[in-house]
């Protein structure tokens, strides 16, 4: 029996797809749902396009999908067994100052390329490692997760280069439906002191990292000299309104943002080490 909040759900469906609320200074995003568990292998592209046509939706220009990078690292073969890790002299170490498998410090530092902060607070029964990942991100365990994996003992690694994995989603999706698109691939990183988790932007296609404000007015006229709103950032963020850790509803897409297609990466987003106020 279908429920009413899967009523709502298809209503609001119904109402995107036909742009029934798009006026100005409106922006919907609305959490793709039916999309099936990805395994390794899976195309996920097509499973992307078989879903939005089994709603009977249409992809516009200008929209934008903010896609979790776990069904990225699914359908990649990011996934790896702890029984298959055997942990060095290093991870041992590291395991025992933070009571953690050391088999999961092994993977955490294969993902590094170094360790920030080893801590393990009394309270705690697991510390964290907060590491440098090789793709220049500063976060808890370089991201190595074991949440919505689908396996015991089974953990899950950012894709090797998520940005031509969010190119390649796109050029896909653009192929199908015609239109030139955006796509954000996120993971949910814990921030510097503050409490609690957001998603932040890991790997871009043709979406802006950033918007350069500076030189314009702000609503007094005074001229901007440092502005500049991280996009990517505020999309991922935003997009865990309605991304539920435990609804499967791992696409978000958004229509109604003003933005200009660009060359872009995550990479972006990262601060040079020579503007690094905290090293």
């Amino acid at each position: 029996m279908e429920s009413v909040h899967d009523t709502l759900r298809d209503d609001a469906l119904g109402s995107l797809a036909d742009d029934a609320l798009m006026t100005s200074g409106h922006v919907n995003l609305l959490a793709l749902p039916g999309i099936p568990d990805i395994h390794p292998g899976d195309d996920l592209a097509a499973i992307l396009i078989e879903s939005l046509r089994r709603r009977d939706m249409t992809l516009r220009e200008g929209d934008i999908l903010v896609i979790a990078h776990k069904v990225i690292s699914k359908a990649e073969g990011r996934v790896v067994a702890l029984a298959d890790i055997t942990p060095s002299a290093e991870a041992e170490t590291l395991a025992k100052q933070v009571n953690k498998d050391p088999r999961k410090v092994e993977a955490i530092l294969g993902e590094s390329t170094r360790v920030v902060r080893a801590v393990k607070r009394p309270e705690q029964d697991e510390g964290t490692l907060i590491a440098e990942h090789r793709l220049g991100f500063i976060c808890a365990n370089a991201a190595v997760d074991e949440s919505n994996v689908g396996a015991e003992e089974t953990i899950i690694l950012l894709p090797q280069d998520p940005d031509a994995s969010a190119g390649r989603l796109c050029e896909r999706l653009e192929a199908a439906f015609g239109v030139p698109l955006g796509i954000v691939v996120t993971d949910t990183f814990g921030r510097p002191w503050r409490m609690g988790l957001v998603n932040v932007a890991i790997g871009l296609a043709r979406v802006p990292a950033r918007i350069d404000m500076v030189g314009e007015r702000d609503a007094f006229g005074r001229v901007l000299s440092v502005t500049m709103p991280a996009l990517a950032d505020e999309l991922a963020a935003a997009s865990g309104l309605v991304m539920g850790k435990s609804d499967k509803t791992p696409v978000v897409l958004f229509r109604g943002i003003d933005w200009q297609p660009c060359d872009s990466s995550a990479n972006e987003l990262i601060r040079p080490q020579q503007e690094d106020l905290f090293r």
